[in-house]
């Protein structure tokens, strides 16, 4: 190796061969248990909800977290007031208190809902084939270097 190429680190990268392809395997591992794991199940939830009763519901802890679970809404079941909290993987992040929306429920467990607009899946299928995709991705990347490496090794 001449001066240049020592002193410039040329074809060397900041990890080296090995920690590359534990990186990449962490990454996959990690993408696909979050699809998985976490959305695909979400997904489901939020889809066995389309025939569930059919109510109006008022916001009541809104923001970005929604996605995450943090939403609740409020509204009447069975002649009750009812104040619960919106699944994962509901898109209603841009919300506020106060704002109206149509949720379905569960007719044995009210506590169970979602809205309207996210019983199709939602944000969380979304969620589910992004991840799965992008697991794939580090997956081909890992595989690729793996073979790479080894024709280096041989050569």
């Amino acid at each position: 190796m001449d001066d240049l190429d020592a002193e410039t680190n040329t074809g060397k990268g900041v990890l080296g061969p090995r920690a590359a392809m534990v990186f990449a395997l962490v990454i996959t591992l990690l993408l696909a248990a979050l699809s998985g794991l976490v959305m695909r199940p979400a997904a489901q939830h939020l889809r066995s909800l389309q025939d569930g009763r059919q109510a109006e519901a008022t916001m009541v802890a809104a923001g970005s977290g929604c996605f995450l679970g943090g939403c609740e809404v409020r509204f009447e079941a069975e002649g009750r007031t009812v104040v619960a909290e919106l699944p994962v993987g509901s898109g209603h992040g841009d919300d506020e208190a106060g704002d109206r929306l149509t949720v379905r429920y569960r007719e044995d467990d009210p506590q169970v809902v979602a809205a309207q607009d996210d019983v199709g899946g939602g944000g969380a299928a979304v969620g589910a084939v992004v991840f799965g995709a992008g697991a794939a991705l580090f997956l081909l990347v890992l595989v690729w270097s793996t073979f790479h490496l080894g024709r280096l090794r041989r050569g």
